[in-house]
């Protein structure tokens, strides 16, 4: 079964500096907790984000096991919108789109996740468990991060 998460974000900078940090695989790192050991293992000279970009990370997401994780950047729409989808990882599916909108306070920032988990009724069972509870820790963290970043003094 393919579920969604689904986030809004009002960020309080300009489009240059979102774009800047969302779309630097560096970052990653940064806005998940410390608790999934995520690790960059891709080295990326100017981390210039490009369609057909492929970035390795290690993850635990599950009991401190290590995992690797492998995405590949699916399409790009500079300064508005662009998608990463796993191509080896924890997921059967996993296909992540952010966009990001100017308005009057800065950048609106939507975070859309499709996903589907792998051995069927099994995956289903461990979403229910566990699988969605630890997805909503990951973005109610990256959600905290992110307004102590771009929210705490609201430059725009």
């Amino acid at each position: 079964m393919i579920h969604t998460i689904y986030r809004e974000q009002q960020l309080y900078c300009d489009i240059e500096k979102a774009w800047k940090f969302f779309s630097s695989a560096n970052n990653l790192s940064t806005i998940t907790p410390p608790d999934m050991k995520f690790t960059v293992l891709t080295k990326m000279e100017d981390d210039e984000i490009y369609e057909g970009m492929i970035i390795d990370y290690y993850i635990s997401p599950i009991l401190g096991i290590k995992m690797k994780w492998k995405t590949e950047i699916t399409q790009v729409d500079f300064q508005k919108s662009f998608t990463d989808f796993q191509k080896k990882g924890p997921y059967k599916l996993w296909n992540h789109h952010h966009e990001f909108i100017i308005n009057d306070k800065g950048i609106l920032m939507k975070d859309s996740v499709k996903y589907e988990l792998p051995f069927g009724f099994l995956g289903e069972i461990a979403h229910k468990i566990f699988v969605r509870k630890k997805l909503e820790h990951v973005f109610n963290y990256r959600f905290k991060v992110l307004e102590n970043l771009f929210n705490n003094n609201k430059i725009s």
